[in-house]
């Protein structure tokens, strides 16, 4: 079972603190209202004609940002282009293809109000954009995902985000999830590639 204490929204003032620490660490950080304020934002921040892959996130999901990007035809759109492809002939074009887009959209585990970003995965698939092959990352962060430190983030990941991606992987694969990868983002060296969207409602794990 998810853990309840993980599932609230932060109040403003934590939410504040986790922006200052994000920037004082050179990321870039935007407080929005809403899932609706986002998905606009998203819509100004990334061109049009740019190669974009959606990383897998109920955030994205519910929000309707991956249909946006994935179905819009706005963008070049790398998940329906890799989903279309043969797994066993064409491993590399897909790794390279998922690995190097112009943007990476997605969402966390967790942000500490010390400014890292905690993304936790299964297969490890989008970890190399996340990190630095992607020219630009976006993460879209409901207010639930704020903890206070790396030793919260990492809970959170066990004991919230890991029962509920297991529930959703077992409906929709028939397995459950595992945290295979963990990928800590403490601060971003190279300006204006890592904005952080952070939103005053929680949405998603």
């Amino acid at each position: 079972m998810p853990a309840p204490q993980f599932a609230d929204p932060a109040p403003a003032q934590r939410l504040e603190r986790a922006a200052a620490a994000l920037a004082a660490h050179g990321f870039t950080v935007e407080i929005l209202d809403d899932v609706a304020a986002a998905r606009a934002r998203v819509q100004e921040l990334v061109p049009e004609g740019a190669a974009v892959f959606t990383g897998a996130s109920e955030t994205l999901r519910l929000s309707g940002i991956e249909a946006d990007v994935n179905t819009g035809g706005r963008y070049e759109a790398i998940r329906p282009r890799v989903l279309a492809m043969d797994r066993a002939t064409e491993a590399d074009d897909i790794r390279r293809l998922i690995g190097v887009p112009d943007v990476i959209l997605g969402s966390v585990a967790a942000l500490t109000e010390t400014g890292s970003l905690v993304i936790a995965s299964g297969s490890g698939a989008q970890l190399p954009a996340y990190a630095g092959g992607a020219a630009r990352a976006i993460w879209i962060v409901g207010a639930q995902k704020v903890v206070p430190d790396l030793d919260t983030a990492l809970r959170r990941v066990e004991e919230h985000c890991l029962p509920l991606e297991s529930a959703r992987t077992q409906a929709a694969h028939g397995w459950p999830s595992a945290v295979n990868r963990l990928l800590v983002l403490n601060a971003e060296p190279y300006p204006g590639r890592g904005t952080v969207l952070l939103l005053r409602e929680a949405i998603g794990f």
